[in-house]
């Protein structure tokens, strides 16, 4: 996924010289084509992600579409104050790279976590808030994100799916994507956790459960047709996320169905409990931890349904 937007990046700022990148002393290896080939549109500010959220409103400012990167949630928890003060609040073409989003980088414990992320960021007014669960709905979301004149948040994850079968298929970043259709239940995802959701489809299957798998790439705004659909043709809505289960995907949906009079026949939140973790290992061990995994969720939307 992270590949893919770089990729991406470099093809399109080839083409457009006011596209600015801007790292906080990570990912060289990755960028190293891109520094090579625009040397004047690629600067390395050291480890100071507040400094650099400061350069890139002001650049952006003078006219650049700046794009600013580093992991986990160094990005935006550490310089959250200049995203809110300096880059929201005058509304600037500024987009914010997490690479790492959720359990990533789950051995190098909590500091790396990047797990409220998507909760905070889509409480910051004059911004749009994009979690991919694919290298296709990385690559495609950040030539939009680019080339809009607000503040982008792009969550990248170091798991996603396979969409090479996708490609052919028009991206809109407004609309969510429908990976498997299903009448009993729909399960809405965001992020590399929808591969776990994909999964637990399958397992479902086996208990003659048709679960219908909706991406929500897009957290803000929402798109909610897609909710609708969900709440007219299935039997309920159980919301996955590699986030706290306060503020962010489950919390979207819940707040805009009870502000219009919308009732899920059953609705559940699948994501991370409200409390610290000390617990350090690879995502996939995290995920199984907090029941983020393929069989928990399956388990889970079975004894909902019961």
């Amino acid at each position: 996924m992270r590949n893919a937007f770089v990729n991406s990046l470099l093809e399109m700022s080839l083409k457009d010289k006011n596209i600015v990148l801007l790292t906080a002393d990570l990912g060289f290896g990755i960028f190293d084509e891109f520094e090579k080939k625009l040397p004047d549109q690629f600067f390395n500010v050291g480890i100071s992600e507040q400094n650099m959220t400061g350069l890139a409103t002001g650049l952006a400012l003078e006219g650049k579409k700046v794009v600013t990167y580093s992991i986990g949630n160094f990005p935006t928890f550490r310089c959250l104050e200049q995203i809110r003060n300096d880059a929201c609040y005058h509304n600037v073409n500024v987009t914010i790279v997490a690479s790492g989003g959720g359990y990533s980088y789950g051995q190098l414990g909590y500091s790396h976590h990047a797990t409220e992320d998507i909760s905070i960021m889509r409480s910051l007014p004059n911004t749009t808030v994009v979690a991919p669960c694919s290298d296709w709905e990385a690559e495609n979301a950040i030539k939009i994100l680019v080339n809009d004149d607000s503040v982008g948040y792009l969550r990248l994850d170091k798991t996603f799916i396979d969409s090479r079968k996708y490609r052919q298929s028009k991206f809109n970043l407004y609309q969510a994507k429908r990976y498997v259709d299903g009448k009993d239940i729909t399960l809405i995802a965001t992020g590399g956790v929808v591969r776990e959701v994909i999964a637990a489809s399958t397992e479902l299957l086996k208990h003659k459960i048709s679960a219908r798998v909706v991406s929500i790439h897009t957290l803000k705004p929402l798109d909610v047709k897609e909710i609708q659909n969900a709440i007219n043709e299935t039997g309920g809505i159980v919301t996955i996320e590699e986030n706290s289960i306060i503020g962010g995907l489950a919390g979207a949906i819940s707040e805009y169905c009870l502000e219009n009079n919308l009732l899920p026949k059953k609705f559940k939140r699948i994501g991370i409990p409200d409390k610290f973790s000390s617990i350090v290992g690879t995502q996939d061990y995290l995920r199984e931890i907090n029941h983020l995994d393929s069989f928990s969720i399956a388990k889970e939307v079975l004894e909902l349904l019961s």
